[in-house]
């Protein structure tokens, strides 16, 4: 837990990432820069026996490169998204894009381990990044700003990030609107514990649960420019409450109901959350402001997973669920002061 806390550090301070991509080179130079830095890491885990020390050194700056990258695409996303109002059909695009890449590495990448070992695996992933490369090469973006034109805006930069008072009320929501003290961890246990699930019938599930996941991308393309998001998040408060309490009857058939049911309303929502957080980032700062947007959801994930470890202590699991349904309805006094 020590290591994995240490190797995800980068990707706490995205909106500094997201402040030096939108200043100083461009977005497609920082594709690149981090891909040539993907393809040294890989090389070096997949050629050399390494010490524990340095890989979790190597496995940390591999992280933030990635961080880098990844805070670069999505302020392409952003940027082209807004200038032809598809900024729900390409994030739809990107996380159906990660779900099935997750679905190969789990299986390919297993199985390369399991064959050849893990050094084996990172030498596949240099190819990957030279393919990646070939796309971002015809991206055509404005020229770079100079590190002095970057310097000389920084103040004022900062000063229309922190004063937009329609951005923060918008943090503020979208904090409450993720914030709810989570059990995901105790039904792991009661699935494992309760239901004598095997690890196979439990990473069967997970990938089924994937699957509907994408079903649940390839709806909201469908539909992202025809939704009044405004709306739709304010009646998702309501369905996110109730199916929060649905775990309140938890049994074997139920629980495959609820992993298949709500992993596709779950990345319809997720996906529809992030695509008004994407129309809502500053022209000019897209890449700093909807990184400040997702390190504040991905705050909200923090404090949910630590109080509901919290309230475990102190509540029994029904209480539990019960607490965090209630805590859905706190974000509802903001959406009336969103435009």
């Amino acid at each position: 837990m020590v290591i994995s806390s240490i190797i995800i550090f980068a990707w706490l301070i995205k909106p500094l990432i997201g402040y030096i991509i939108d200043h100083f080179f461009n977005k497609r130079i920082w594709v690149f820069i981090a891909l040539v830095f993907d393809i040294v890491l890989v090389l070096l885990v997949g050629l050399f026996k390494l010490p524990l020390f340095l890989l979790v050194v190597i496995l940390m700056i591999n992280s933030a490169n990635a961080a880098f990258r990844d805070v670069a695409v999505d302020g392409i996303m952003c940027v082209e998204g807004k200038r032809y109002s598809a900024t729900g059909k390409i994030q739809s695009v990107q996380w159906i894009s990660i779900s099935i890449a997750g679905l190969l590495t789990g299986i390919g990448g297993g199985f390369i381990a399991d064959k050849w070992g893990y050094q084996a695996g990172y030498l596949c992933l240099a190819p990957v990044y030279v393919l990646v490369g070939i796309p971002a090469y015809f991206y055509k973006e404005d020229d770079y700003m100079t590190v002095e034109k970057a310097a000389s805006t920084l103040v004022a930069d900062l000063k229309r990030l922190f004063t937009d008072k329609r951005l923060l009320i918008i943090a503020l929501f979208i904090f409450l609107y993720r914030y709810s003290p989570s059990f995901g961890t105790p039904l792991f246990f009661i699935q494992r514990d309760s239901f004598h699930w095997s690890k196979i019938w439990i990473g069967a599930l997970g990938t089924i649960s994937t699957v509907f996941g994408i079903i649940g991308a390839l709806l909201y393309y469908r539909f992202s420019r025809k939704i009044n998001i405004k709306k739709w998040l304010f009646w998702s408060v309501f369905l996110g409450a109730l199916t929060t309490l649905s775990y309140l009857y938890y049994t074997p058939a139920s629980a495959v109901i609820y992993d298949v049911l709500y992993s596709l309303l779950g990345m319809f929502i997720y996906i529809m959350a992030m695509d008004f957080m994407a129309r809502n980032s500053i022209p000019g700062l897209e890449a700093t402001s909807f990184a400040l947007l997702c390190s504040v959801s991905n705050l909200a994930i923090i404090a949910s997973n630590l109080s509901g470890a919290y309230f475990l202590s102190i509540l029994s699991l029904k209480w539990l669920i019960v607490l965090s349904a209630a805590t859905s309805f706190l974000c509802l006094p903001l959406i009336r002061r969103i435009k």
